[in-house]
């Protein structure tokens, strides 16, 4: 019975297996039949031979926020074949390949990508750089015009000449680029081309005439900027037998290939291959791929004068990689260009893991982030709430917040950031001046008495511009002097006559950095019902009475919740910061104060109630003193606990705190 029932089961094992191998035949045979028509789907390779400088377009796209740079750049990618049209629906954001860039439904990374399109007989490449259009990312945006000769200024014709427009107009204009002014969005139904075609002229000059009126969404004029493109704007220079010059303006990180370089080509010829070095740290490399961005990265044999594209030659640390660097052949130098004036960092604050143990991994996170990010300035702090960190600097609040988001979506990051700071500037009795970022570090009280090493403190300000409709003007107003703005100056933005009481309104201010980086912008847009525009520029520093406010638990500070604030502000912002405390510190066994205190002075306290066992819940009858005694003990005990306990702030209350 045993023997037959194990050669019944051998039977079933051999036809399963049987089955198994033709299975797999089945399907090793379509892998092989699939193969071919995968490589013919493949891009043929581009000669860049073909391709000299009269033929080379290279521009970018610049405008505020939302006024469908990245929607024009996907018309311009379908136009010119570069990505199939779909059938269905739209391509939409195909040059936004963040995860952040596509939930937020904005551009945070400048991306390149090259194009061929035919005209009157003549093949050219058309190099496009799709830019971000927030305040946050100006530096992105600087560093991308650096290598083209042209732009396209992208306005809405639905709400007009916004306050970025007026930005980065300006920046186009300092490098000598060729201005292409294009009217968007003229299929909506509020859009008033003939009125913004004016404004466009009153503020930059620009003839109406000029303008190209499209609307990308639906295609409509995306044609003529084509033709725009290649007749307009320049080609590059250069001359393929000079030295070779290479213009590296951005970066990022291949986990294998190590860094990738975009460079623009000034002279000579790029091959693979060839052993480049760099002017900044002399450091030398070889050329093990390069190509263009076709959208994605296409593999070419060399880049020639005037040409865009990436470049991977082993460049293993992001530390390496300048932004505004030149490469040059080994043994032939150049003159290195100029570069870019330096990113300069608005705001402050400490990154630190949720488990102190990731320290290490998010560290290098951080730095394979700033790679892509060549704004953000990194250095190491230690807290003795929460451990080691990074202190990092940013451009903006947004900035911050994109940042943060990039570090969980790219890298499974769990990070506590830090209130946001400025950096303030403290003057010292013996003449001598430090910039002070870290509230820890800020000077006390007793520093500035007659005697102290501190003499004043001065604040970064910037002049701030707002472009605001007439009937909200003075909302607008109220809102600027909350914040401590003064040099108030406004003054019609639409041409006279065109408008009756709807016109806008541009204002310009000086204010305070530290009161824009929390929640202005949120105040600017729910005080002008979503139509007020918002931008501003560095203008320096002006003393002002700045105090370093610290929190007690039990009397002891917790460093990572200073705060430096303004005298006028410091008892409003104490009572409120303590109060978010009492809220996410959990209960002990005895009382604990909350207090704010500036100095020695407790501007604001809130106490924290202790949980309380019933200590004679056991005791039944008898005479009350038996009660009186237990209770007697505990009180005498929670005293002793609350002389001789502490009260360690939780990372998950930091991260409620931090957070809201």
């Amino acid at each position: 019975m045993l023997q037959s029932w194990r050669r019944a089961c051998l039977n079933v094992f051999d036809q399963h297996q049987k089955l198994l191998s033709q299975s797999c035949l089945i399907q090793s045979r379509r892998n092989f039949s699939y193969s071919p028509v995968d490589y013919a789907a493949q891009k043929k390779a581009v000669r860049m031979e073909d391709y000299p400088c009269e033929v080379i377009r290279n521009f970018s796209i610049i405008a505020h926020i939302d006024h469908g740079k990245s929607t024009l750049a996907d018309r311009l990618l379908e136009l010119t074949g570069t990505i199939t049209k779909q059938e269905r629906g739209l391509n939409q954001q195909v040059l936004d390949k963040l995860k952040v860039e596509r939930e937020r439904g904005i551009t945070v990374k400048a991306q390149t990508a090259s194009m061929f399109h035919d005209k009157a007989g003549t093949r050219y490449l058309l190099n496009l750089i799709d830019t971000p259009g927030h305040v946050d990312f100006s530096w992105e945006v600087a560093r991308s015009l650096a290598a083209c000769q042209g732009a396209l200024l992208l306005v809405d014709a639905s709400q007009g000449v916004q306050a970025q427009s007026i930005s980065v107009y300006h920046v186009a204009k300092e490098k000598g680029l060729t201005i292409i002014p294009v009217l968007n969005k003229i299929d909506l139904p509020a859009a008033q081309p003939e009125i913004v075609a004016k404004q466009m002229y009153s503020t930059f000059g620009i003839d109406p005439t000029d303008i190209i009126q499209i609307s990308a969404k639906t295609g409509k004029g995306v044609e003529q900027v084509l033709h725009a493109i290649i007749e307009r704007i320049p080609p590059p220079a250069g001359d393929p037998l000079a030295p070779l010059k290479a213009f590296l303006f951005d970066s990022s990180y291949d986990r294998y290939r190590g860094v990738i370089s975009l460079m623009s080509i000034q002279g000579g010829v790029l091959r693979r291959g060839d052993k480049i070095a760099s002017c900044f740290t002399r450091k030398k490399y070889e050329v093990t791929e390069l190509g263009i961005m076709h959208p994605e990265e296409v593999p070419t044999d060399c880049l020639r004068p005037g040409q865009v594209g990436f470049v991977a030659c082993s460049m293993k640390e992001s530390s390496e990689a300048h932004i505004g660097d030149t490469f040059y052949r080994v043994g032939h130098p150049v003159e290195s260009m100029p570069g870019f004036k330096p990113a300069k960092a608005m705001v402050y604050a400490g990154v630190y893991p949720v488990d102190s143990s990731d320290f290490l991994k998010l560290e290098e996170s951080i730095k394979r982030l700033s790679l892509t990010d060549r704004s953000v300035e990194v250095t190491r702090e230690t807290s003795s709430a929460l451990g080691q960190g990074c202190r990092l600097g940013f451009l903006g609040t947004l900035h911050m917040d994109v940042f943060r988001q990039r570090l969980e979506d790219e890298y499974n990051a769990d990070v506590i950031i830090t209130a946001p700071t400025v950096p303030y500037k403290v003057l010292h009795r013996n003449g001598s001046e430090s910039i002070v970022s870290n509230p820890t570090d800020f000077p006390e009280p007793a520093d500035f008495a007659s005697g102290g090493r501190a003499k004043a403190v001065q604040e970064p300000i910037v002049k701030a511009s707002i472009i605001v409709p007439e009937k909200y003007f003075s909302a607008m107003m109220e809102l600027v002097f909350e914040h401590r703005g003064t040099d108030l100056d406004w003054h019609a933005l639409d041409v006279s006559g065109e408008t009756s009481g709807d016109g806008r309104v541009l204002m310009t201010a000086t204010l305070p950095l530290a009161e824009i980086v929390t929640d202005f912008f949120d105040k600017l847009k729910s005080r002008s019902s979503g139509f007020a525009s918002f931008d501003y520029e560095d203008a320096g520093y002006q003393s002002s009475d700045m105090r370093k406010m610290t929190f007690l638990l039990n009397g002891k500070p917790v460093d990572a919740l200073a705060l430096i604030v303004h005298a006028d502000k410091a008892e409003s912002i104490g009572r409120h910061w303590v109060e978010k405390l009492f809220k996410v510190i959990p209960r002990q066994l005895f009382e604990i104060p909350i207090q704010a205190a500036i100095g020695g002075k407790i501007i604001a306290r809130r106490t924290l109630s202790a949980m309380r066992a019933d200590v004679t819940a056991g005791l039944y009858g008898g005479h009350y003193e038996r009660k009186l005694k237990h209770l007697q003990n505990q009180k005498e005990s929670k005293r002793k606990m609350k002389r001789v306990g502490q009260v360690d702030l939780p990372q998950e209350a930091f991260f409620d705190l931090l957070s809201k």
